[in-house]
C-alpha cells in the first residue's frame, strides 16, 4: 500500500481524476482523502510512473510513502 501526498485537489472531480489515473496504472483499492490531500493505493507502478501520471492531471505529488 502506498500513500501519495498530492497538492491541488479541490473537489470531488479532482479526487475522481486522481482515482482514475491510479487505476489506469493498475492500482487497486484506491481511496482518495480530499480533506487531507492524499491517495492510498495498492500498486506495482514505480514512484516515477505515479508522479508522471498524476502530473498529467495537473496535480503535484509532494511525497510517496
Amino acid at each position: 500500500m502506498k500513500k501519495i501526498m498530492i497538492e491541488g485537489m479541490m473537489c470531488e472531480h479532482c479526487a475522481n481524476a486522481v482515482k482514475n489515473a491510479l487505476e489506469e496504472l493498475g492500482g487497486t483499492n484506491v481511496s482518495v482523502n480530499l480533506d487531507e490531500g492524499y491517495a492510498e493505493v495498492e500498486i506495482n507502478a514505480s514512484d516515477d510512473e505515479i508522479i508522471s501520471k498524476i502530473s498529467e492531471e495537473d496535480f503535484e505529488v509532494t511525497s510517496i510513502e
